[in-house]
């Protein structure tokens, strides 16, 4: 893995989501880019897995890229690839990453299986952050935590503030109104105004087009795998 940044930043809040349950991590990132109006100043290169890129209304869109919004010094991590099998080499980069620029926190989305019937999804948040515990969020006290954000958890030796924010989600579908929740919660501790309505409007859109997205990719690496040279035949 490489990082490549056309732009140094400093002490920036970098926010992080990778394709997990419910696909919440990748509909929070990919909506706080487009309301924040984030550039894209650079882009990790996963070398382990086969070389592709995604083309959407035209546009090539980055397996993992890095967007930043200057007025809030925040940086968002974008991923379209899948982190299975990958999660501690991502977790290390990150950190690598959050070392270059100084970050003051990183936050790490991810989704988590719900057992409630209860169709509404609750947002917990787990490392020690003030704001987040005086706002009335639930502090994650049991649960399992795997992906990235598991691999950061094991790696994390306070050198950055680590704050995890977790939604629960009833589907392994993308699942927009449990990540518009998470985008409440995040947009308000960056101190921004945002109006999620349209989002849960849109939902089946907003869903159809990460999914289809993010599905291709996937298809594109299972081709690449079973067109290896195999050694028996």
């Amino acid at each position: 893995m490489e990082i490549r940044l056309k732009k140094k930043v400093k002490n920036p809040i970098i926010i992080e989501g990778f394709p997990g349950y419910g696909l919440i991590g990748t509909l929070v990132t990919e909506f706080l880019i487009k309301h924040l109006d984030a550039k894209q100043i650079g882009r990790i290169r996963l070398y382990e897995v086969p070389p592709l890129v995604a083309i959407h209304d035209g546009k090539v869109v980055e397996p993992l890229g890095i967007f930043y919004d200057e007025k809030r010094n925040v940086v968002i991590l974008h991923a379209l690839s899948s982190a299975s099998g990958l999660e501690w080499k991502i977790a290390d980069i990150i950190l690598k990453l959050s070392k270059e620029l100084s970050a003051k926190e990183i936050i790490s989305i991810e989704g988590v299986g719900s057992q409630s019937m209860i169709p509404d999804s609750t947002v917990y948040f787990y490392g020690k952050n003030s704001a987040l515990e005086n706002s009335g969020i639930k502090k994650l006290n049991e649960g399992i935590i795997v992906g990235v954000t598991g691999a950061l958890l094991l790696k994390d030796e306070g050198e950055v503030p680590l704050t995890c924010v977790f939604a629960e989600t009833h589907s392994t579908l993308p699942d927009s109104k449990a990540a518009a929740k998470v985008i409440e919660v995040v947009a308000k501790y960056l101190g921004v105004k945002v109006d999620i309505k349209p989002m849960i409007a849109r939902a089946k859109e907003f869903e159809d087009k990460i999914k289809n997205i993010i599905n291709r990719v996937q298809e594109t690496q299972e081709v690449q795998e079973k067109k290896k040279p195999s050694y028996f035949g």
